[in-house]
């Protein structure tokens, strides 16, 4: 199977290629239809849910892909690609595992080209409760009016206050300070927001439908934007329980990464979207990674992500600053090009297959 053809260019072609696939399949897709926001292009946006294989079964296996928009062109083109893919589907209803997609979980931002959704809410810092006051972080507070700057691109002295926290600090001690999440800042990066967004409560309801009567879930979250191009860094996608941080690594590896002990390129975060899990199937038994793959250099990413922050926080900025942004912030989290998707795909695809070994085998 060609994997290159299963990832879209646009949200819309992403979206039809899903219900194609799952339509060929005889799979029906359960569509949660945005209350309010409409698409780039005036379209409906929708998260899209649909389960191969036994959907009685004790096991579940979820993938999600858009948790951050634009990174959806990947995580999409994974799973049409696994839809596509024979070998893949027969040992999917061979396991007796049920296999959730979730399609397009931050649909706005997948068809804006943006990370955040239409409150420019990072998704990945919204899953916690609000009704705890929500974490500190200083840092970001120290960094946020040179991160996103009143102008674009920014000025010298900008550029300069920058690079000075970066030789005091180190870069590191930036990309904790904006990377961790925020809730302090709405027009800032990495947003956690005040609320819980749409695409958290519909996820939970997701959650609670598919796999509330579960006794063991797997979760593969995809992910762009960190590490070499084309490289997949698995990543502990799981609260500091280390029975569950055991049982990813006895499923994916020994290579497994967690932010929770520094050995992931990820910063330490808070709110993350697997906490849906943990409270919506209490009790389950669980693994977890967001698959993370490299596209440009971080200091590429960082510089595309306070480009956009700039757009959103400008919404009438002339086309002639909007065109390059967009471009610029699609490239930095989606490598348009074949050989990086056959290789996102292979690592997809091995990853997913290894889920299904152990959630249809459980030696725990």
């Amino acid at each position: 199977m060609d994997p290159v053809r299963h990832f879209a260019g646009t949200y819309v072609e992403a979206r039809d290629k899903f219900f194609a696939v799952t339509k060929t399949l005889g799979m029906t897709v359960s569509r949660h239809i945005h209350p309010a926001a409409r698409g780039a292009a005036g379209e409906e946006l929708s998260l899209d849910v649909s389960v191969l294989g036994d959907a009685s079964s004790p096991a579940m296996l979820m993938l999600v892909s858009g948790t951050h928009g634009v990174e959806g062109f990947c995580g999409s083109g994974c799973q049409v690609g696994l839809l596509h893919d024979a070998e893949f589907v027969a040992a999917a209803r061979a396991s007796g595992v049920a296999v959730v997609f979730v399609h397009a979980l931050n649909p706005f931002g997948f068809s804006h080209l943006h990370r955040t959704n239409e409150d420019n809410v990072d998704m990945n810092r919204n899953f916690r409760d609000f009704a705890a006051p929500p974490p500190a972080n200083t840092a970001y507070a120290e960094v946020h009016s040179f991160m996103v700057p009143a102008t674009w691109p920014p000025s010298p002295e900008n550029e300069a206050k920058l690079a000075a926290y970066v030789a005091q600090h180190g870069a590191r001690a930036l990309q904790q300070a904006v990377s961790g999440g925020q809730c302090e800042f709405p027009d800032g990066l990495f947003y956690g927001g005040a609320r819980a967004s749409w695409s958290n409560t519909t996820l939970r309801a997701v959650l609670r439908e598919h796999g509330a009567r579960r006794r063991r879930i797997g979760w593969i979250d995809f992910h762009t934007g960190l590490g070499p191009r084309g490289h997949v860094e698995k990543i502990y996608s799981g609260q500091d329980v280390p029975g569950d941080l055991k049982r990813t690594k006895q499923w994916w590896g020994d290579d497994v990464t967690s932010f929770l002990d520094g050995s992931s390129t990820s910063a330490t975060l808070s709110g993350v979207n697997y906490n849906a899990v943990y409270d919506e199937c209490p009790g389950v038994t669980y693994a977890g990674v967001a698959l993370e793959y490299g596209t440009v250099p971080y200091v590429e990413t960082l510089q595309a992500l306070r480009a956009d922050q700039w757009l959103m926080n400008h919404p009438d900025a002339d086309v002639a600053l909007r065109t390059p942004i967009k471009r610029q912030i699609r490239d930095a989290f989606y490598c348009d090009a074949d050989d990086w998707k056959a290789a996102v795909y292979a690592q997809a695809r091995a990853g997913c297959l290894a889920a299904l070994t152990n959630l249809g085998a459980p030696n725990d």
